[in-house]
């Protein structure tokens, strides 16, 4: 099914971590109120796939079953038919630099506010603080409510 790609374009940020799901989620929201589409985005290095445990050898990397999992992560996030809705991109490079690129032309970017990695008390993840420090278009930072 090829997924609507008119309007407004609306990038988010996803590593698995319930930040990102967070964020996701926020995104396909604010996607439906201004009649746009939601871009989900992770990106992977030579080390694997950001803030997911991988092996260290680009060999070994195996970019469809990263894309079957980041596609699981979103069904997990917003259910099948939320899911559906969601353009899945899975971009090698830094998580900085990627999400700068999408940023170009979109309407606004959507990053968690903590990945996988990081300091569990710090106040923004080094991704997030680096995306709203230097993105070309509007920034929402979402935080992941523990219960």
């Amino acid at each position: 099914m090829d997924k609507d790609v008119s309007g407004p374009r609306v990038v988010v940020g996803v590593d698995g971590s319930p930040s990102s799901h967070a964020a996701l989620r926020w995104a396909v929201r604010y996607a439906g109120l201004v009649g746009g589409h939601v871009d989900a985005l992770a990106a992977w290095e030579l080390g694997g796939l950001y803030g997911w445990s991988a092996p260290a050898v680009d060999t070994d990397f195996d970019e469809e079953v990263a894309r079957q999992q980041l596609t699981q992560e979103l069904t997990d996030a917003l259910g099948t038919e939320g899911a559906g809705e969601v353009r899945v991109l899975l971009v090698r490079g830094n998580p900085v630099d990627v999400l700068l690129r999408a940023a170009e032309d979109a309407e606004i970017v959507v990053v968690g506010s903590h990945g996988r990695g990081g300091f569990a008390r710090a106040l923004l993840g080094s991704v997030s603080q680096n995306v709203a420090q230097h993105a070309s278009c509007p920034v929402v930072i979402v935080r992941h409510k523990q219960s």
